[in-house]
């Protein structure tokens, strides 16, 4: 192995030193030029090697255009950059240049990429980076939508995840809703509020959501709709509007994680649910069972935290604010109203006339002065609809033929209320009846669904098919017997309607409780009372003869 040229100018300057060999003979001692001992004995450290010149690239001609492409990629989509073989296309078709092979241009474009985004970013006199901040208990929060799907009712759907997180101890509060509404907006800070306990004393962290913001204006400065104003100044808090686009993402990187983590975690698989409200159920319970959960870096959980910020929130209102809408749409012919171009069914009675309605964020409500007459779940696309049964069957009394066509009925099966009990009911009614009074009969069952309880009532018709009767009346008896839970052996055959009783397998008649014995008292009495002077009025001629007959 060869000798470095530190060890080579150290053993001459020692042999020169201790030796008093001349140049020329330390020269042919280490077989080295005169030169190089010259060069060692003036100085202890060997001159660095003279590097040859650079070669000159074969890109030369080009790197220019090359350059060109690579600025014009600073404002072009980001699939739709310049690639290797674009490049190379273009040198060929509009530069006649095909001497570089693919690695050569590869290289050249990996390191001047690079090099040409650091010069356009060097004019904004900063750096991109994070600052780690420090937050003060109960003073900032951050809120964001998130979306998500979900099996609702059997059907797959696209819902949002509003999440407000306190900066400090993390604590956050996640309500699902069907859309990022400004009803479901303020209904989750109204929920994140109440189960926090308070509010951030200092600010709310935001992007620029539609149901706050209607314009963004220069800098921090935005035009707010009117209810957001309302809202802040009801709960007397501060919104902090983050940067568009993706530098304000960062601005609020609390929440963004928050929302993405906690959709992996606890909405994967896709949950399934009946209804929103069981969804939000669960969602409280996973949030408080979170308190438990330690941020990372953090020796404390998350509820431990909170505990110590929980007393510097701002108190809350003796009040809450009515987050829903007061809308007053026409009820038209079909018994619908309109409201943002969804269709919802309300009691045919108020056909013609005005209805108040409260839209919240999952419900909307009908109104009858102060009693609700109906609770429709909010509906998220243009032009659908949903029909509850009960409200035309005063119609459907008169135009009992619509009844088998209803959308209003097709719904009711597909959500479950009409069941195959019902369909068998009508079934016998119509085999009885005919298809227009049978399908009378089965109304004025569903009829009774206002009053008596649904289980009951099919249980009642259960009954009512076994023994072979579709009389309306014995349906409500029977299903205020499984109400009460009265025993049949007091009750009598009620048979108005049947020729005869079809026998159980067990030999037994089934027995129901007849109108009579339900609506009369029991008579108090226990002899006959005596008829005899009453029978003599009735035949005054014939005592008038016996006493005209005696006299004589």
């Amino acid at each position: 192995m060869g000798k470095s040229r530190e060890v080579l100018f150290e053993r001459i300057r020692r042999a020169e030193r201790e030796q008093g060999l001349s140049g020329r003979e330390l020269a042919v001692q280490f077989k080295v030029s005169r030169n190089t001992v010259k060069r060692a004995l003036d100085c202890p450290v060997p001159p660095k090697r003279k590097s040859p010149p650079p070669r000159p690239s074969v890109l030369e001609p080009v790197k220019g255009f090359i350059d060109a492409m690579l600025r014009e990629d600073l404002d072009a989509p980001a699939k739709q950059r310049h690639t290797i073989p674009r490049i190379m296309e273009r040198l060929a078709a509009e530069h006649d240049f095909e001497h570089a092979r693919t690695t050569t241009v590869y290289d050249y474009v990996a390191k001047r990429r690079p090099q040409i985004k650091a010069e356009a970013l060097e004019g904004r006199r900063h750096l991109d980076g994070m600052v780690p901040q420090a937050k003060r208990p109960g003073e900032e929060a951050e809120v964001d939508f998130a979306d998500f799907w979900l099996d609702l009712a059997g059907q797959r759907r696209k819902c949002v995840l509003f999440t407000l997180r306190l900066s400090y101890s993390g604590k956050a509060v996640h309500r699902v809703y069907a859309t990022a509404s400004q009803e479901a907006f303020l209904e989750g800070h109204l929920d994140a509020f109440t189960v926090l306990g308070g509010v951030p004393s200092v600010h709310i962290r935001y992007d620029n959501l539609r149901p706050a913001v209607k314009q963004v204006l220069f800098g921090r400065s935005r035009l707010e709709s009117n209810r957001w104003a309302s809202f802040k100044s009801w709960y007397q808090f501060s919104a902090f509007y983050c940067a568009p686009g993706e530098d304000g993402a960062h601005e609020k990187g609390g929440v963004e994680h928050e929302g993405g983590r906690f959709r992996r975690k606890h909405l994967v698989p896709p949950p399934v649910v009946d209804s929103l409200a069981e969804l939000n159920e669960r969602l409280a319970a996973i949030d408080v069972a979170e308190d438990a959960r330690h941020i990372h870096g953090r020796p404390t959980s998350i509820g431990f935290d909170f505990e110590q910020e929980r007393e510097r929130l701002r108190p809350l209102p003796a009040d809450d604010y009515d987050c829903g809408i007061d809308l007053t749409p026409t009820v038209a012919r079909n018994s619908r109203i309109t409201v943002r171009q969804g269709y919802y069914s309300v009691p045919a009675k108020f056909i013609g006339s005005k209805a108040r309605v409260k839209l919240k964020a999952n419900e909307l409500w009908v109104f009858d002065g102060r009693q609700v007459v109906a609770r429709h779940p909010r509906l998220t696309r243009r032009y659908t609809y949903h029909d509850f049964l009960d409200h035309y069957l005063e119609i459907l009394l008169v135009k009992p033929g619509a009844f088998a066509g209803a959308s209003a009925l097709a719904q009711a099966r597909a959500e479950g209320g009409f069941t195959k009990v019902h369909e068998a009911f009508w079934a016998a009614a119509k085999q009885k009846a005919g298809d227009r009074e049978g399908t009378r009969m089965l109304i004025e069952v569903l009829l009774l669904h206002r009053q008596l309880p649904a289980d009951a009532l099919v249980a009642a018709m259960t009954t009512c098919l076994r023994i072979g009767s579709v009389s309306t009346d014995l349906v409500a008896i029977e299903a205020r017997k499984a109400m009460e839970g009265t025993d049949a052996d007091d009750a009598e055959l009620l048979t108005d309607d049947l020729d005869e009783v079809p026998a159980s397998e067990d030999g037994a008649g089934a027995r129901v409780i007849s109108l009579h014995s339900r609506r009369l008292p029991p008579d108090p009495r226990t002899t006959l009372p005596d008829m005899s002077k009453y029978d003599r009025l009735l035949n005054p001629v014939t005592t008038s003869q016996t006493q005209k007959g005696h006299g004589a």
